[in-house]
C-alpha cells in the first residue's frame, strides 16, 4: 500500500513538473512579455533623432524618446561598419571574430562570397535564384534562436525586410520564417532552408503590394510602407504574441540605406524618408498597441551603421574630405607587385570594405613568401597621404595605432574569412565610384559618423530614461536578452545595459 502511494505520489510530481516546464514554453514563474520586436533603420546616423526632430510626429521617434529608454552613447566596436555586420552584431551581441559575418561578401572555402548565399536550397515565392539564401554561414546563435531554446522552440521567431541580410541573420539559425523582397517580381519571397511554401498571409501580401519595379520600391517611401505593413502582416498570419509563449518579430527599414547612397546625410530625399518613417513608426506602435497590449511587448530600436557626410559638402566648407577608388587603387598596386616579384599573373584579388585580399593561391604557385608580398603591398599604400594606417592583419595585435582603431580591427578579423591587409583612411575620406565624386556617400569605417548609432528601448518593464555611459552595439543582444529572462547569444560580448 505504502509502495503504491509513493508511487503515485512520484507519478504526480512528474506530471506536475512536465506541467511547469512547458506552461508558457518556460520555467513556472518567469515573467516575459508576450512579443519582442527588433526594428533596424539601415544606414541611421544617431543624430538623426535631432537633426529632424521639429519634424517628427509626437508618436514615433519622440515616443520612443519619451516613453522609453535611451542609450545616447552606443557605439560599432568593429570594422567593417556595413549592413550584414551590423545586423548580425546586433542580434548576436557578437563581433566578426566570433559570428564570422565579415562583410557583405568575405572570403569562404577561399572564394568571395555573398554572406546568405546558399546554393543547397531554393527560392519559395518565386522562379528566380533569389532566394538561394539562408543563415547558414553565420556561425553564433542569436535573440531569436536563444528565446527558441528557453521556450524548448515553442516561441514563433520571424524576420521581415526588403534585404534578404536584414531578414536572415537578425532571424537567425531556428526561425519560423525570413521574408524579403525580390525585385524580379516586387514580391516578399524566402527559401527551402524555411519552408517548402509560402504561407497563406504572405501570398495575399503579395497579391495586394507585388508587382513594383526596384526603383519604385528601395528608393522611395513605398519601400517603407510595405515594410511596416508586412511585419503587421506577419504579426497577424503568424499570431505573433497572441498566447502565452513569448514571439519575435526583427523588421528592418532598407530604404533608408538606398536613398542615404544616392543623395547624402544632408539631403532632402534623406530628411523626406525619415519623416515619412517617423509616421511610419507611430503607426506600427499603434497597431502593436491594439494588437498585442500597451506595455505586454518590448521593442528596441537601432541602426546597422551610420554613414559619412558627403566630401564635396565638406569641402565647400573648408573640412578636410577625400575619396579614393578601389577598383584603381587594387589595379596599381597589382602592377606594382606584378613588376617587384616578375609575376606573370595577378597577386591582387581586390580591394573590398577597406581591406586587399592577395591572391594566395597565386603567390604559392610562383614560390613566393606571402610575407614578402604583404611587406612590399604594405610599403606601397604607405606611400598614399590619404591613408592614416596600413596594418597586416594577421599582425594586428602588435601594430602600433590607437587603441580605439586596434580594438575595432581585432574584433572585425576573422582570420579565415577577412582580408590580408587593412587600409585605415584619414577621417572623412572614403570609397568612391570614379575619380568625379558625387553627391552621395557610403560607410564602414571605424569614425563615429559610421559607427555612432541608435539604441532605444520601449514598452515591457522599461521605465523612461536617458543614459551617456558607454555602450556598444554588443550590449543591444545582452540588455534585450536579460529583459526577457532567456540566455545571451552564444558568441555574445555584450553587457545589459544598467537601467536604474
Amino acid at each position: 500500500m505504502k509502495r503504491k502511494f509513493l508511487l503515485t505520489k512520484v507519478l504526480m510530481l512528474a506530471a506536475a513538473f512536465m506541467s511547469l516546464g512547458t506552461a508558457a514554453g518556460s520555467a513556472a514563474g518567469v515573467e516575459r512579455p508576450k512579443l519582442v520586436v527588433g526594428i533596424v533603420v539601415d544606414q541611421m546616423r544617431w543624430d538623426y533623432l535631432y537633426r529632424y526632430a521639429d519634424l517628427y510626429g509626437e508618436n514615433g521617434f519622440k515616443r520612443l524618446m519619451r516613453e522609453g529608454y535611451n542609450c545616447e552613447n552606443t557605439m560599432i566596436n568593429y570594422v567593417p561598419t556595413v549592413t550584414a555586420v551590423g545586423h548580425t552584431s546586433i542580434f548576436t551581441g557578437s563581433v566578426p571574430a566570433i559570428h564570422g559575418i565579415a562583410g557583405n561578401d568575405f572570403l569562404l572555402n577561399g572564394k568571395m562570397t555573398y554572406c546568405c548565399t546558399d546554393t543547397t536550397v531554393r527560392s519559395v515565392g518565386s522562379n528566380s535564384d533569389a532566394g538561394q539564401m539562408s543563415p547558414r554561414n553565420m556561425l553564433a546563435t542569436t535573440i531569436g534562436d536563444e528565446l527558441k531554446i528557453a521556450t524548448d522552440f515553442k516561441a514563433k521567431v520571424v524576420g521581415v525586410s526588403l534585404k534578404d541580410r536584414a531578414s536572415i541573420l537578425p532571424a537567425g539559425h531556428s526561425a519560423d520564417g525570413a521574408y524579403w523582397i525580390d525585385y524580379s517580381t516586387g514580391t516578399f519571397i524566402t527559401s527551402t532552408y524555411y519552408m517548402d511554401e509560402l504561407p497563406g498571409w504572405v501570398a495575399d501580401f503579395n497579391k495586394k503590394y507585388g508587382g513594383k519595379s526596384e526603383r519604385e520600391i528601395a528608393y522611395s517611401s513605398y519601400g517603407n510602407m510595405i515594410t511596416a505593413e508586412m511585419a503587421k502582416a506577419a504579426i497577424g498570419g503568424e499570431a505573433l504574441g497572441q498566447d502565452s509563449v513569448t514571439d519575435m518579430l526583427t523588421v528592418s527599414f532598407s530604404c533608408t540605406d538606398k536613398i542615404g547612397h544616392e543623395y547624402a546625410t544632408h539631403s532632402r530625399e534623406i530628411r523626406d524618408i525619415f519623416i515619412d518613417l517617423d509616421s511610419r513608426l507611430a503607426d506600427f506602435f499603434a497597431y502593436l498597441d491594439d494588437k498585442v497590449g500597451r506595455g505586454q511587448y518590448l521593442v528596441f530600436l537601432t541602426a546597422d551603421h551610420g554613414a559619412a557626410n558627403n566630401i564635396l559638402m565638406l569641402q565647400e566648407h573648408g573640412i578636410p574630405a577625400g575619396g579614393f577608388v578601389y577598383k584603381k587603387v587594387a589595379e596599381e598596386l597589382d602592377k606594382y607587385l606584378a613588376g617587384k616579384f616578375n609575376a606573370g599573373r595577378k597577386l591582387v584579388t581586390g580591394i573590398s570594405d577597406y581591406k586587399v585580399f592577395l591572391d594566395h593561391d597565386a603567390i604559392d604557385a610562383l614560390s613566393l613568401s606571402l610575407a614578402d608580398v604583404k611587406a612590399a603591398a604594405i610599403e606601397w599604400l604607405r606611400r598614399d597621404s590619404r591613408y592614416a594606417y596600413i596594418i597586416d592583419l594577421e599582425h594586428e595585435a602588435t601594430a602600433t595605432l590607437p587603441a580605439v582603431i586596434k580594438e575595432k580591427i581585432i574584433n572585425g578579423y576573422h582570420h579565415k574569412r577577412s582580408g590580408d591587409i587593412q587600409i585605415v583612411l584619414n577621417p572623412a575620406n572614403y570609397e568612391v565610384e570614379s575619380e568625379q565624386i558625387d553627391g552621395g556617400t557610403t560607410h564602414g569605417v571605424w569614425n563615429p559618423y559610421d559607427s555612432h548609432i541608435p539604441f532605444l528601448l520601449m514598452g515591457w518593464h522599461v521605465e523612461p530614461g536617458t543614459t551617456q555611459a558607454k555602450t556598444t552595439i554588443n550590449d543591444i543582444a545582452a540588455t534585450v536578452c536579460a529583459l526577457i529572462h532567456v540566455q545571451m547569444p552564444n558568441g555574445c560580448i555584450g553587457n545589459p545595459v544598467p537601467m536604474d
